[in-house]
């Protein structure tokens, strides 16, 4: 069970229901309709472009490919699309190594095709957020090159080092033994500086020196020049790693402690990080980005323009991510708890609230919470949780209160494609080696998308794509799913448009808790208005429940408005509480009408 950190702000109350052996959680937010901002209640997509759709037959998918399916989006009901990087980059890490964070990537297009994709978001009212990588570059960005030549401005741009020598070998060696995330040392000597440089990811991904105010200015230009071109935000990569320790007094860096979690001595995890990650320096800066989002609202007027941070890290630290009463932080640090409190104590109903729990019970005050279950680094949602609770757990994000973000694919049910090691892409898996690259590639969710059943999934015309298909692309794709009477595709769809019609779950406040022993209940609720329950069973066997013991106020029958494939119950039918019988896989979307529902 993941560690549950010092709690900054209590925003839930829990409760033991002694009827039954059920753990149930009462929020106790407003129950009043309040005005909220349009990326309280969004439904992010994310689209990685090198697989999202290829208009010109490379086998790579680009900007105008994006663009040519931006009605597919609007039809879904998407409020904004975030693209992973499309910068100018040599692609050792597909993008998150960037040469030029003022241009666009070749295979992708141009500046004039970005202009384009802009252009036809807006009329469809469609948002467009970017990814922005502010911890590296490419050791090919002209920053870096003029940096390794010390040229004036540049010196500090990068953390660099002499190293130390070996007091038995006489040999230079690292600065110290940090590792990096893609395997083995984080420090590369450079021979025309004659120093180390820290890359805290690929050899090829030299770290930003932040210490330095030349690059956080820099890196503010880089956000105003693509607020300028129209983007709405920001995904922010990698954040937490932003800042290390300075060196001691003698200008040497501390080593960090062995973490016992593993006996790869290559594997970052083999140490601990708490000498490169999770500073409090980071927190700063974050603050100091939305300062620049919020001025340039103030400036060009507009909606505002959100900022999002990637951080996997402990939820004392995260939530600092939010700001506090007098400082302006993140609109929305990622919540990865559904992927990480799930791949650690396993897929059910009482790991599912303990992920919920994580985030809710440390909440601060006022903040919007937000709901991730996949991306282009965790193998895809359906194969993690297995194909039979993929609609379960689309349900779950949307349902549950604050903003959901789908990665491609997900409302699809698409799964991982089998990727062998001659086809592998992914650096953190060609860092190590045939017998063992399964355990790091992050290949197999990254496959093309899958359009139609025909050729390349109609992803691309070209002979070969840059990654295989998955194997089930003739089946789990667009045009067989948006034909069928039901499908993911379907399902997700209705989902979307209840958040939008619906003020409860918009609005209302959020009760939530387990029964059973694999059966998750989700109550939202708002005085003057339906509740909407939601009810999955996660078990691999039926169950018959009785959602009263869940809540006494329940009226003795809801009605049916959304189920999952698993489902064989008529939508718009009447079904007890009392007795609700649940087949494996079975997830439901209820109303309840507020004049015989109870808040």
């Amino acid at each position: 069970m993941q560690q549950i950190f010092t709690k900054l702000s209590v925003a839930l109350c829990c409760v033991v229901v002694l009827a039954q052996p059920i753990w149930a959680c009462d929020t106790t937010s407003s129950t009043t309709t309040t005005s909220m901002d349009w990326w309280q209640t969004a439904q992010f997509y994310q689209i990685y472009p090198r697989s999202f759709m290829d208009s010109d037959g490379d086998g790579i998918g680009d900007l105008n490919g994006i663009t040519s399916k931006l009605e597919y989006l609007k039809d879904l009901g998407v409020t904004a699309a975030w693209l992973s990087p499309i910068f100018t980059s040599p692609m050792v890490d597909f993008g998150y190594d960037i040469s030029d964070f003022f241009d666009i990537q070749p295979e992708y297009g141009t500046l004039d095709d970005f202009k384009a994709l802009i252009k036809r978001a807006n009329e469809l009212d469609l948002k467009i957020i970017l990814d922005f990588v502010p911890n590296h570059s490419s050791d090919e960005n002209d920053w870096f090159v003029k940096s390794v030549n010390r040229e004036k401005g540049y010196e500090d741009y990068y953390v660099w080092h002499d190293g130390k020598t070996n007091a038995e070998t006489g040999e230079r060696e690292p600065p110290s033994n940090w590792l990096q995330a893609f395997r083995g040392s984080a420090w590369e000597w450079n021979d025309v500086r004659q120093q180390y440089y820290l890359h805290q990811f690929a050899v090829q991904q030299a770290d930003l020196n932040y210490r330095n105010p030349l690059v956080v200015e820099q890196m503010k230009r880089v956000l105003r020049y693509w607020l300028d071109l129209g983007v709405a935000g920001f995904r922010c990569d990698a954040v937490p790693v932003l800042f290390e320790i300075e060196p001691d007094e003698n200008g040497q860096y501390a080593d960090e402690e062995v973490s016992g979690l593993t006996n790869d001595t290559e594997a970052r995890n083999y140490l601990k990080s708490d000498l490169i990650e999770n500073l409090p320096e980071t927190i700063d800066m974050a603050y100091q980005w939305r300062v620049v989002m919020d001025d340039y609202q103030r400036i060009h007027g507009g909606d505002t323009r959100v900022l999002l941070i990637e951080t996997y890290a402990p939820p004392a630290y995260t939530m600092q991510f939010y700001g506090n009463r007098s400082v302006a932080g993140a609109h929305l640090p990622f919540n990865f708890n559904l992927i990480t409190v799930l791949a650690s104590d396993g897929f059910s109903a009482s790991s599912i609230k303990t992920a919920v729990d994580n985030w809710l019970d440390n909440l601060p005050a006022g903040r919007t919470a937000n709901w991730v279950i996949g991306n282009h680094d965790q193998r895809r949602a359906a194969s993690r949780y297995g194909t039979a609770n993929a609609d379960a757990m689309n349900m779950l994000v949307m349902i549950l209160p604050g903003a959901s973000v789908t990665y491609q694919g997900e409302e699809l049910g698409m799964t991982d494609g089998d990727i062998s090691w001659e086809d592998t892409q992914d650096p953190a898996a060609c860092n190590s080696n045939q017998d063992i690259y399964e355990q790091f590639t992050r290949d197999p969710s990254r496959t093309p998308f899958q359009w139609t059943s025909g050729t390349n999934a109609g992803f691309s015309t070209a002979a070969k794509t840059w990654l295989p298909l998955a194997a089930d692309y003739e089946t789990v794709n667009v045009e067989t799913e948006a034909a069928a009477q039901r499908s993911h595709l379907s399902i997700y769809k209705a989902l979307v448009a209840l958040r939008k019609s619906s003020v409860t779950l918009q609005n209302g406040s959020t009760k939530y808790g387990i029964i059973s022993d694999n059966v998750f209940v989700v109550k939202r609720y708002l005085s003057g208005s339906d509740s909407i329950i939601y009810v999955a069973n996660l078990a691999s066997k039926g169950v018959t429940v009785s959602l009263l013991d869940f809540d006494t106020t329940l009226p003795t029958h809801l009605t049916l408005l959304i189920r999952s494939l698993q489902s064989a119950k008529a939508e718009g039918s009447l079904f007890e509480v009392s007795g609700l019988s649940l087949a494996a896989g079975e997830a439901l979307v209820l109303n309840s009408s507020s004049s015989s529902s109870s808040s």
